[in-house]
Order: structure tokens, then C-alpha cells, then sequence
């Protein structure tokens, strides 16, 4: 992987989709169950491992997952909207999960350009998602950042950091 910021933020997304991913099997039922949950996963535990030091529920990816979770609701009627003809409960875990933290990234974070948000979320999708699943989330996605361009939908401010 390339070394910089954008490595990095992919990275990041990588490892708080795969917490989100984690949490679909076994929800979070309050923030600190949420931070155990992001400490405990894999590839934390492997950094904590290396460098002898645990890792703590703070960085972009933690906002990530924080926010997501947050804001699952809200996240959800949003998919809702753009997704004709898909219940967000016929989804597949993978394909609603990497739409939940795209979709947050669009309305929530307006420090991620859309297009930035889009390509993330495609490039997760062809490494965790089936085959077909690129197109689906593409198109919901898009009709997303539409809608965000148009003011059909309001982007939303992020909270605050709730770290450790």
C-alpha cells in the first residue's frame, strides 16, 4: 500500500468496515460495548501485539465506526430513499454495511469530497463484496450525492470526537 494520507484513510476505512461489518452479527448496545467491540477487533488486537500497547477508540477510523453507529437510523432511511425496490433489510451485511459508512461519509463529513467517499466505498466493495454488488452500491450511492448537490438532502455536522 502507498504510503500518505490517502493510504492511510483507506486503511482506516478497511478497519472500520470491518468492525461495522463485525457489529452486524453482534450489535453494540452502548458506546462502551461499541469501543470494546473496536478495540477487540483483529487488526487491532494485531497492532496492540506489535507495539505492545493497546489501542485506544480514537483516529479517523474510530470516528468512522462511532459515527455509523450513531447515526444508524438516520443512515438507514437515507439508504432507504435511494435504494428502489431494496428493503434495507434484504441487503446483504457486506453491501449494507460498506453503504452505511459511505453514506455517512457524504452527509456527515463534509471533509470527504463525494467522489472520495464513492471510489472508498467501490474499491472496499470489490475486495469484501460479490461481484455484483459494485453497481448496486454505486448507484445508491450516487443518487445519494445528488441529492446532497440538488439540496434534496441536507448534509448533516458530524459530532464531536467521543474518545477515550
Amino acid at each position: 500500500m502507498a504510503k500518505g494520507k490517502n493510504a492511510t484513510r483507506r486503511g482506516e476505512r478497511e478497519l472500520a468496515f470491518q468492525v461495522l461489518y463485525g457489529l452486524s452479527f453482534t450489535p453494540a448496545r452502548s458506546l462502551e460495548e461499541l469501543r470494546r467491540s473496536f478495540r477487540m477487533s483483529p487488526d487491532n488486537l494485531a497492532r496492540s501485539e506489535e507495539s505492545g500497547v493497546p489501542v485506544e477508540a480514537c483516529g479517523f477510523s474510530w470516528e468512522l465506526v462511532e459515527g455509523v453507529w450513531s447515526n444508524s437510523s438516520a443512515l438507514d432511511e437515507t439508504i432507504s430513499r435511494f435504494s428502489h425496490n431494496w428493503r434495507v433489510d434484504r441487503m446483504g451485511r457486506v453491501e449494507l454495511t460498506l453503504l452505511r459508512l459511505a453514506a455517512y461519509e457524504l452527509v456527515f463529513r463534509a471533509d470527504v469530497p463525494p467522489k472520495v467517499a464513492i471510489n472508498e466505498a467501490l474499491e472496499l466493495s470489490r475486495q469484501f463484496g460479490e461481484g455484483n454488488a459494485k453497481n448496486f452500491i454505486n448507484g445508491i450511492l450516487d443518487a445519494v450525492a445528488k441529492a446532497l448537490e440538488n439540496g434534496e438532502l441536507q448534509r448533516c455536522a458530524a459530532p464531536s470526537n467521543t474518545s477515550i
